[in-house]
């Protein structure tokens, strides 16, 4: 088995796994929820590097030929130096991918007002990642970035659909819309945040598109595979789903039905920590 690789800190990156196989079932899929050191959100560049490059170093040496990072806080702090550093090292013929430079190569297309706000984590905010990858595809985009802390613990305690999260929710959508009324397109640049879609959507205009990544990634992944044969070809098709957690499987079960949509069976595996 020679799967393709997805890894999150947590749970959010089985959104982008969803889509995945909704849009590829033909292959086989290894995902790794780092669970057990989750959330990176909060945490530095150097622990994000770190804990992301042991993360990837284990899904290589699982045969994966390409890994894609479904988490935005990897995807800012470690995705570049992976990929310019460590994996000419690790296995120079692997590929690994994230989840923010097919956003923002996008992202601008969905706008008629040239003005699009970003709801991220603290970490994905504070690494101007967004600003700096739009910029390189939509030079005159205006762009407001909020940062919503309560929003990923609100997923994953389940509180997601409580009255409770009403609050969190309105007050960083009406951050955004107060910071630039001429909004008209919103990122959720989170992978746990589509599971808010629903209560978000309540609180916007009617006129503000929403955008979830999955949907972005997966048909970025369709045209990375069709022009890099090379990649495509050492990928095994069985239609194979395996979970790993960091953590334990019990629980990563329990949540990971919510977010991936049906059943998963997860193992355990420490990462030789």
């Amino acid at each position: 088995m020679t799967p393709i690789g997805v890894f999150d800190s947590g749970y959010g990156g089985l959104t982008v796994l969803r889509e995945l196989v909704n849009q590829l079932p033909q292959y086989d899929y290894l995902y790794l929820g780092d669970n057990a050191r989750s959330p990176y959100g909060t945490r530095s560049f150097e622990t994000v590097y770190r804990y992301t490059l042991q993360c990837v170093k284990w899904l290589l040496d699982q045969n994966c030929p390409l890994v894609i990072l479904a988490c935005n806080t990897a995807s800012a702090k470690a995705l570049r130096t992976i990929q310019q550093n460590d994996l000419e090292k690790l296995n120079p013929k692997a590929r690994v991918l994230g989840v923010i430079r097919p956003t923002t190569e996008v992202i601008g297309q969905y706008s008629n007002t040239n003005s699009i706000g970003i709801l991220a984590t603290n970490g994905t905010v504070q690494s101007q990642s967004y600003l700096l990858e739009i910029e390189k595809f939509f030079p005159g985009l205006n762009v407001v970035q909020e940062a919503c802390p309560m929003w990923v613990p609100l997923v994953e305690n389940n509180e997601h659909t409580s009255e409770g999260a009403d609050y969190f929710i309105k007050k960083h959508v009406d951050n955004v819309l107060t910071n630039n009324p001429d909004v008209d397109t919103l990122l959720l640049a989170c992978t746990h945040y589509p599971l808010l879609k629903d209560k978000i959507q309540q609180y916007l205009p009617a006129h503000v598109k929403l955008l979830s990544q999955a949907d972005i990634v997966a048909h970025s992944l369709i045209d990375y595979l069709q022009r890099h044969p090379e990649i495509e070809s050492q990928i095994s098709q069985k239609g194979e789903r395996l979970f790993y957690t960091t953590d334990a499987p019990e629980d990563f079960n329990m949540k990971a039905t919510t977010f991936f949509g049906s059943a998963v069976q997860s193992r355990h595996t420490d990462l030789s920590i």
